[in-house]
């Protein structure tokens, strides 16, 4: 049966292309009202690629963009697996560093340049093009599948948690399998079993009431940019770690297992340095580069502002400054729990010269799936058959507070099975995705249903 259905799809690797390029075309930017539409074409699109695969699929609405669901459910006994994707795609600003318009798909030296072409648009369309070449193939799948593509995930998925509440039974399963993260490296394959969980503050520092002649007034009135350089500098201790009391208090430690895996792996600190542009790196004492960025919690200025901005000088003390600030947490950390710690001693080390407003923004749970859970058995073999080596475990420092959304509210855990690459550039200019990645992890999405049918 399998041997069919991989036939098929390097037969129809082309086809794959061109419909990939036909969805990074839809615009469907779900942080700007203004590609509303977009949004609901980018769903009619892949509701119409689902019929036409032989699934069962229709639009679902939201108080937002609209979900597409769709579900094959003619394998009686078989496990239930549930496939979760996004079809919307950040913005494309600064449009003048793209080398190629963001939504006119380039291919080029085996990569395709589009926005949404790693995140999330060509990983979720593997899974789609699997399907299909199984039901082409031999008319049924080995198991039962249900699929949600939704518009919101880029604006922190405001309406899907509602939306698992209310279809609680509709969606019930066995597993959920995600493709939203990356390999470790080319040719280097990888299940994610750990992603950080988030929380995010804007902070307003307020002084005068108007802006105030610095000879006139320096040294009488608190500057709110002053103070707020000093509330995020003390942020952080002499040895990198976040200051805040009680921060680190429920943190899971690595265990030595996970040490040993991450120093098998290789990364070249200067290679690193060379692709961030940076002149050394910088982290928690007593922990590795990649242990800092996968396992141990964080907190980062991500956008500060106050004063003037404009040519020339301008001589004052700012009436107001602010700052947006993220801390990306590691498992048992609960994001709710250190909004209060990180609202409470930022308020304690505000001096009274100044108001201050902490406006909490969002937040996510940190994930952590058991690598010795026996579904990863399955997943592992699926990826070695469809990218030729094994993979290798790991965590990742970026979030999808989904994933546990999906344990809570349907109790069913998430492979994060992964086919982009780090340097894909999602959410910057020039954001790109390896054909080859692309045509390996539909293999690999191949092989899962066949093994997990078994």
């Amino acid at each position: 049966m399998i041997a069919k259905v991989i036939d098929r799809l390097e037969r129809e690797k082309s086809r794959a292309v061109d419909e990939l390029v036909d969805l990074l075309r839809i615009p469907s930017v779900s942080a700007d009202p203004a590609h509303k539409g977009d949004l609901r074409k980018a769903a009619e699109w892949l509701a119409g690629r689902l019929r036409a695969a032989g699934v069962k699929a229709e639009i679902l609405e939201t108080p937002g963009h609209p979900i597409v669901y769709g579900e094959r459910l003619d394998a009686k006994g078989a496990p239930t697996v549930l496939i979760y994707g996004h079809y919307d795609v950040q913005p494309p600003d600064p449009l003048d560093e793209w080398t190629s318009p963001p939504f006119e798909p380039v291919i080029k030296d085996g990569k395709i340049y589009a926005r949404g072409s790693s995140d999330d648009k060509g990983q979720l369309l593997t899974h789609v093009h699997a399907i299909a070449a199984w039901l082409a193939e031999n008319g049924s799948l080995p198991i039962n599948v249900k699929i949600i593509l939704e518009g919101e995930e880029e604006i922190s998925s405001v309406n899907l948690p509602k939306f698992l509440e209310a279809n609680r039974e509709k969606l019930k399963c066995d597993v959920v399998v995600v493709s939203d993260t990356s390999q470790f490296a080319p040719g280097i394959p990888a299940i994610t079993y750990g992603l950080k969980g988030l929380s995010y503050f804007e902070i307003r520092v307020q002084g005068p009431s108007a802006d105030l002649h610095s000879g006139s007034f320096g040294g009488s009135v608190a500057n709110p940019v002053n103070v707020l350089a000093k509330l995020i500098g003390d942020l952080h201790d002499a040895k990198g770690r976040v200051a805040i009391p009680g921060f680190y208090d429920d943190v899971k430690e690595l265990e030595e297992w996970e040490r040993k895996e991450y120093a098998s792996l290789p990364f070249d600190e200067k290679d690193y340095m060379r692709i961030t542009g940076v002149p050394a790196l910088w982290g928690e004492e007593g922990f590795t580069t990649t242990e800092r960025r996968w396992a141990r919690p964080t907190l980062d200025v991500n956008g500060i502002w106050g004063g003037y901005q404009g040519e020339g000088g301008k001589t004052i003390i700012p009436a107001r400054a602010g700052a947006k600030i993220s801390m990306r947490l590691v498992p048992n950390q609960d994001p709710e729990k250190i909004a209060k710690l990180f609202e409470a001693h930022v308020r304690k080390v505000a001096p009274p010269t100044v108001k201050l407003e902490v406006i909490p923004m969002h937040g996510g749970m940190p994930f952590f799936l058991d690598p010795k859970s026996p579904v990863f058995e399955k997943a592992a073999l699926a990826i070695e058959k469809g990218f030729g080596k094994k993979p290798v475990f790991i965590r990742e420092g970026g979030s999808i507070p989904i994933t546990q959304t999906f344990k809570d509210v349907l109790g069913a855990d998430t492979l994060l099975l992964g086919w982009g690459q780090h340097d894909d550039r999602a959410h910057s200019p020039n954001e790109r995705f390896d054909l080859g990645d692309y045509h390996r992890g539909t293999l690999s999405s191949a092989h899962l249903i066949g093994l997990l049918g078994k």
